[in-house]
């Protein structure tokens, strides 16, 4: 396909027709920090999405996978500061109450309103405060409002993640916004954080779920910031239709332009999410080719981006490339080590299972000390390859995690 060129929208999740959004305090957070969040369509239309691989799924993963057997959706209803996790059977109620007050006030079925969670795991969710601020949360629906909705979604968080972009598809402007929270708790296991997309396309169901998937693959399942996955962890992308464009077919050059677009917000909200994971100071990229399967080069890019030896060693500008060898060794997958190459960029240290020697140590020795660099891994096994991004382990992690409850 011709690269389409695409153009940057204001708004965030409400750049695409017929979206408001809002963001309060409502009391959930010990601080006068935003924390009760809501997005709304203005008619309700097909939403797709993807939930935590988890085994223990909060209360509002279950009853989303539950709503979206109806495949319709028209508001996204969040609060930060509480996951609404492992809270039994009262969990389960009050994420049914959340959309049941959401769809009252909105005067739509409780089944269109998809609910989401972030905080801590454990502590029922404080009900009066939702209860209480979902009128003002409503009054203050507008056009401009989402920032504060995404800001309102935020815990670890240090920078809201919001982005939106427009490309011409059927002779009309089609826009996709999307606001996303994450910082830490950050791997490939599905879509490791929350992330809440939009847009004014018209789409059948299947299709955006189809698209979403293919989205999702190549954006939040290619970040680790610490190797765990949530029990929160959701990707949801409602469509309304009021762009007026023809419905989006399979196979059609419209819907390859669609997907570019929706590829682009969601690797757009998954780059932010690395670069602001907790503690963070340096981001980057591994690719691993000539694997043999698919399958064995996300194993590698795994095994290697969440390696502590690794991520601590990005830390300190450390330029040790046996740490890289040594987690490919380890991956569980079949290699052969005289076949491996490794760069640093496009700088060479190993070629055919054999260092290169001092004077490329000195190049990646200097520059390991940037923000942001690429290393390769050449299996000789195959034409497979993945992508991961992943981040170095610093103090600061440690400080965070240590005293997250407080």
């Amino acid at each position: 396909m011709t690269r389409i060129p695409l153009k940057m929208a204001r708004g965030g999740i409400t750049a695409p027709t017929g979206f408001v959004a809002a963001g309060i305090h409502c009391g959930i957070k010990k601080a006068k920090a935003l924390d009760l969040s809501l997005v709304v369509s203005e008619c309700a239309g097909p939403i797709a999405g993807l939930f935590t691989t988890n085994r223990v799924q909060a209360a509002p993963v279950l009853l989303n996978r539950a709503f979206l057997k109806q495949g319709a959706g028209r508001a996204f209803f969040i609060n930060s500061g509480n996951a609404n996790a492992f809270t039994g059977p009262q969990g389960m109620a009050d994420a049914r109450e959340m959309a049941l007050l959401a769809a009252q006030a909105l005067q739509e079925p409780s089944e269109t309103i998809f609910v989401g969670s972030t905080g801590v795991i454990s502590n029922p969710l404080p009900m009066n405060a939702i209860r209480q601020g979902l009128p003002t949360l409503v009054k203050k629906l507008r056009k401009a409002g989402g920032h504060d909705a995404a800001q309102a979604i935020m815990t670890t968080d240090l920078k809201v993640k919001e982005i939106a972009y427009s490309a011409k598809i059927g002779g009309q402007t089609i826009t996709v916004g999307g606001m996303a929270k994450g910082s830490g708790m950050i791997h490939p296991d599905m879509a490791t954080m929350l992330a809440y997309i939009t847009t004014d396309a018209a789409i059948e169901q299947p299709t955006l779920q189809q698209a979403l998937a293919a989205a999702t693959a190549a954006s939040f399942n290619c970040i680790s910031v610490d190797g765990d996955t949530s029990t929160n962890d959701t990707v949801l992308c409602l469509a309304n239709g009021t762009a007026g464009n023809p419905v989006l077919c399979r196979g059609s050059h419209d819907l390859a332009v669609f997907q570019h677009l929706l590829n682009t917000v969601c690797l757009d909200l998954a780059m932010k999410i690395v670069w602001d994971g907790e503690g963070v100071t340096r981001v980057v990229r591994f690719d691993v080719t000539g694997a043999a399967t698919d399958s064995d080069a996300r194993q590698v890019a795994k095994t290697i981006g969440t390696s502590l030896l690794v991520k601590t060693a990005l830390f300190g500008a450390d330029a040790n490339w046996g740490r890289i060898i040594a987690a490919t060794g380890r991956a569980g997958v079949a290699i052969d080590p005289d076949k491996l190459s490794l760069s640093f960029n496009d700088i060479p240290v190993v070629k055919a299972g054999q260092g290169v020697g001092p004077t490329a140590q000195k190049k990646i020795d200097r520059l390991v000390k940037q923000a942001h660099f690429t290393v390769a891994v050449d299996l000789g096994q195959g034409k497979a390859s993945a992508r991961l991004w992943t981040t170095d382990l610093s103090y600061d992690y440690v400080r965070i995690n240590a005293s997250y409850r407080s």
